[in-house]
């Protein structure tokens, strides 16, 4: 499964037409999308081939043909009408199966690509614009695959069959059909295209009415609290007579189109179904009264066939932009570099930095000239204002991005040379708010774990993180739901899941990050103790804002404009009275 996804990843999604994409998407099913084609194309016969069995069954009454005749056309187009069924349910086998198999390996190499993107592509892309492209995106290219191949084909086998059998049965009339059908497709198609202007305007007027509502409910406890109940609702009256007016004007047009569209295809079908009978009252051309009946019905059927070809315009369009936008993912340069380097087998966890530097604009360094050694098994703080490289120097030691000049140094091996997705392995990271999904206690915890983790692994870390004594309250224990981003989950409990999280994989380089900053006196005291377990005998950077969290470091670095200031233990930066004296002079005032 995973080869057949990777394939796509190789394919020019943005510089190619998006045709030519889509013929590449569906590579794979070629042959089920042939035999789509085949089945439809007989399964929709009866569409075309009813007129000419009626005039069939008319000519043969009118005449006084064989009595056999009846009976012939009756048991054909029964017979066409019967399997219309099983060839129904085989065609929307091959071809819905085929969407949905290109959608899923679509999304798939969504996905995989997302996972394959540099940190820096995530940063400026929000999750909400690659979410709409994994779904939204991804589902315009099946319903424009699923309703072009459905409403396109219908229309065009009626078109086709039905001028083939007018040209065969009168052909004098071929040129009239040519003229007329198209004329008034163009008459219905200007009608639909206002339709459409207004329908847009009133979907508007309903996502404005959405984001409102949404808006109102968020702020009910402000307008409460200040008595705006009153001005919050002639607000939303203002949105409501508006889509009301919208509603009304759009139902105005609606009946507009539907009358006006009736009555030109039907004035249309009167002239025809007229002249086709003056021709066959007068014998003209060997027209019977029949073939008035087929050419009749024929002008409606073919109209609506052109006109349906001529509404899918906007259904393409905005298929193939959804290809487009795709490709946008798929096509982004930014990746992770990882391959033919050396993969990672052991880690002490010596970091060594060289005249580290990294911009991520090129005219304002994040940091500069960073120079410092870390010993296996070190805890060293990061701490400085805001903007000073602390969370760079971070991403740095985690290869989220790379150094611009200098280098960084794992036991002695430049990281630019190694396979990150293998020195992370040896990593874990503890954040300022915690990442938990949907998902148990157990399975957070036990989260990225190469062999599933057994229960004395994950009770040993919860033990260590202060986690157990909450967990063994939870409704389920272990089993319990936490809810999307741990909602049921408390900060500090929250936080200690992370803990725990850290500690089962037994990480050689620890990564913390404002771990304790958003909790509260007694939820930090717990996460304090779980972390000191944590550190113990592993290479440690920590950032925090408050000094009285980093005051058993081995070693603080103070960081100002991307630069190290000044380095020591707490005690002996005090002693200097420089940068660090001044920060928790502060924090202590």
């Amino acid at each position: 499964m995973a080869s057949s996804l990777d394939r796509p990843l190789d394919h020019r999604y943005r510089d190619e037409h998006p045709i030519r994409t889509l013929a590449y998407l569906f590579r794979a099913d070629r042959r089920r999308l042939a035999g789509a084609v085949v089945v439809f194309t007989v399964k929709h016969s009866p569409i075309w081939l009813l007129p000419l069995i009626t005039a069939s069954i008319i000519d043969t009454v009118v005449e006084h043909r064989p009595i056999s005749h009846l009976w012939t056309s009756t048991g054909v187009i029964l017979f066409i009408l019967i399997v219309n069924y099983p060839l129904h349910l085989l065609y929307v086998r091959l071809l819905y199966g085929s969407v949905r198999r290109m959608g899923t390996s679509l999304r798939s190499a969504l996905c995989t690509r997302m996972q394959q993107l540099s940190i820096g592509y995530h940063s400026r892309v929000s999750a909400g614009v690659l979410q709409a492209k994994v779904v939204r995106d991804v589902e315009a290219v099946e319903q424009m695959v699923q309703q072009t191949a459905e409403n396109g084909l219908g229309a065009t086998t009626v078109l086709i069959g039905g001028l083939v059998i007018i040209a065969v049965r009168t052909p004098e009339f071929v040129p009239v059909f040519l003229v007329v059908v198209p004329a008034a497709a163009f008459v219905v198609a200007r009608l639909r295209s206002r339709l459409r202007a207004h329908n847009e305007d009133f979907r508007h007027e309903v996502e404005t009415l959405s984001s409102r509502v949404t808006e109102m409910t968020r702020l009910i406890p402000v307008t409460r609290a200040h008595g705006l109940e009153g001005k919050a609702l002639t607000r939303m009256d203002g949105t409501l007579r508006r889509l009301l007016t919208s509603g009304m004007r759009l139902d105005l047009v609606n009946g507009r189109f539907g009358s006006i569209a009736w009555v030109v295809l039907n004035v249309v079908g009167v002239l025809v179904l007229a002249g086709a009978a003056l021709v066959s009252y007068y014998e003209v051309w060997g027209v019977t009264p029949g073939d008035v009946v087929m050419l009749s019905a024929f002008l409606t059927t073919l109209t609506n066939s052109t006109t349906t070809l001529t509404g899918l315009a906007p259904v393409i369009t905005k298929g193939l932009e959804s290809v487009r936008s795709v490709g946008e993912v798929l096509q982004a340069p930014e990746l992770e570099d990882n391959e033919g380097k050396a993969e990672l087998a052991s880690l002490d966890g010596a970091v060594t930095f060289e005249g580290v530097g990294h911009a991520y604009d090129a005219d304002r360094p994040a940091v500069r000239d960073f120079t410092l050694s870390v010993a296996p098994g070190e805890t060293v703080a990061l701490v400085g204002a805001s903007g000073a490289g602390k969370s760079t120097v971070l991403n740095l030691v985690i290869g989220f991005i790379r150094p611009t000049s200098g280098r960084l140094l794992l036991d002695g091996t430049d990281m630019n040379t190694l396979d990150l997705r293998t020195y992370r392995r040896f990593v874990s990271v503890v954040p300022q708010e915690s990442i938990l999904f949907d998902g148990t206690v157990r399975e957070n915890v036990a989260y990225g774990m190469e062999d599933e983790a057994d229960e004395e692994a994950v009770r040993a870390a919860l033990r260590d993180a202060n986690a157990t004594e909450f967990v063994d309250r939870l409704p389920q224990g272990l089993d319990t739901l936490v809810g999307e981003r741990g909602a049921r989950l408390s900060g500090g409990q929250k936080q200690r899941l992370a803990i725990a999280r850290a500690l089962i994989r037994d990480p050689k380089v620890l990564i913390l990050d404002e771990a304790t900053s958003a909790l509260d006196t007694r939820s930090e005291a717990l996460v304090q103790q779980a972390l000191a377990r944590l550190l113990h005998g592993r290479t440690t950077f920590v950032v925090a804002h408050r000094l009285s969290t980093v005051r058993g470091a081995d070693r603080i670095v103070v960081m100002g404009e991307g630069r190290i200031l000044e380095t020591g233990t707490h005690e002996e930066l005090l002693r200097r009275g420089g940068a660090y004296t001044a920060l928790h002079s502060g924090q202590a005032a």
